[in-house]
């Protein structure tokens, strides 16, 4: 009778538990990075008793049941969120984590948040780790820290060292038309943060040549010339048959164009006018088009307020200003575990390693066997609804099942006392 009870009592402590990962499940539906939970039943053990018979034989009887909780590391979809601080996980890995004890753990949550101190945080409160820009430099060799993001600044401006011009002169134009005569306004910006617009006049002097003359306003510096523009440099262009560019060539380097006495006070420039691409090619050429204007390039940046920050590919976070510059600050870090079923779950979505996982792989995304990182997006729960529901009637069911052979049992036990009296 009592192994009766014991494999009913089991099955019901295997169902009841089977019952609460279901609804361990279902509220965590809408969780981000949630893995969800599976159970599985198996025999625990067959208990043999001796049958006094007279002999030395054994009968097995009966069986325990328990159910083991199993939680599955698959791949949730990823949804676009556009909010500058999430991020997801797209394959192996998992944000590491510190929280505010100074333990390390990890969770697959990317739905994060700033402090007013500028500390990237879970949403319960853990610190994000990863690595920060020192000096403007963003160095991922180095051990992973609490990734801290400005939340007010300057940026400073950036003088312009270099500039090109992609620019095409006409070829049939005639000496004395007004064809022969084309210019490039070429904005710079001076080590102060001012806007200053050079100009590159061309002028067609004989076949296949033209020169050139680069000024800036006379207002633009203390000791101006006694014209509009100050002229700062100026040189001659060939162009070959074909209409390429043959003198200055590529072995020339750059034109210089020095700008010295800003009115402003501003320091004095050095500006390298870049005819030649990386690979030699030049961007001015001499074709049967009217002349134009095709594109330009210029390496300087005015100042600029922080007007945000977020999350961007693969986990690098960017500092975005008002002079359209956007700037490395951090790099999310990622870990690798080889067998995360093995970690331990610490509640909050945080998961901590055991003595059967192994050691994680902290590194940057993307790299060894670490997944990706979508910045904007959140990765969803796994969770089935669906499945869900259909589990928790087949336990509910079971339970049920197991409910009825106890009170099946006890009313056994019942009519067997009766009989004795």
């Amino acid at each position: 009778m009592s192994t009766t009870f014991a494999n009913a009592l089991s099955g019901l402590n295997a169902n009841s538990l089977a019952i609460d990962v279901v609804s361990g499940n279902l509220a965590n539906l809408n969780t981000t990075g949630y893995k969800s939970n599976s159970v599985s039943f198996q025999d625990l053990v067959n208990q043999s008793l001796g049958i006094s018979s007279g002999s030395s034989g054994h009968s097995t009887v009966g069986g325990s049941t328990i159910a083991q909780s199993t939680r599955s590391f698959t791949q949730g979809s990823i949804q676009s969120t556009s909010q500058p601080y999430d991020a997801a996980i797209q394959g192996n890995g998992f944000f590491v984590i510190h929280t505010a004890s100074g333990a390390q753990e990890f969770t697959r949550g990317g739905n994060f948040k700033v402090d007013s101190s500028g500390n990237l945080l879970t949403q319960g409160g853990a610190f994000v780790q990863g690595w920060n820009a020192l000096n403007g430099v963003l160095n991922t060799n180095g051990s992973v820290s609490n990734i801290q993001l400005p939340i007010t600044g300057l940026r400073q401006p950036s003088a312009t060292t270099t500039i090109s011009l992609a620019v095409n002169l006409n070829a049939n134009a005639a000496l004395t038309s007004t064809d022969a005569t084309f210019s490039s306004p070429m904005p710079v910006v001076d080590a102060q943060g001012n806007t200053h617009t050079l100009t590159v006049t061309y002028t067609k002097t004989a076949a296949d040549t033209w020169s050139y003359k680069i000024t800036i306003p006379s207002s633009d510096l203390a000791n101006p010339s006694a014209s509009a523009a100050s002229q700062l440099a100026a040189g001659t262009l060939t162009f070959d048959g074909t209409g390429h560019l043959t003198s200055p060539t590529a072995a020339n380097g750059p034109i210089a164009i020095p700008i010295t006495g800003f009115t402003n006070g501003a320091s004095d420039m050095n500006i390298n006018w870049n005819i030649y691409d990386s690979n030699g090619v030049a961007s001015l050429t001499q074709f049967s088009q009217a002349s134009a204007n095709l594109g330009s390039t210029q390496d300087g940046s005015p100042s600029g307020q922080l007007t945000n920050v977020s999350i961007g590919t693969n986990g690098q976070i960017l500092a975005h200003y008002s002079n359209g510059d956007a700037i490395p600050v951090a790099q999310i870090a990622l870990a690798s575990v080889l067998n995360p079923d093995s970690m331990q779950d610490l509640g909050d979505n945080n998961f901590g390693v055991t003595s059967a996982t192994s050691l994680p792989a902290i590194g940057t995304p993307g790299t060894g066997s670490r997944g990706q990182i979508s910045g904007g997006a959140l990765e969803t729960s796994t969770v089935d609804i669906a499945k869900e529901f259909t589990n928790l009637l087949t336990y509910e069911r079971g339970y049920q099942a197991n409910s009825k052979v106890i009170t099946t049992e006890d009313d056994i036990m019942q009519e067997t006392v009766a009989l004795k009296r």
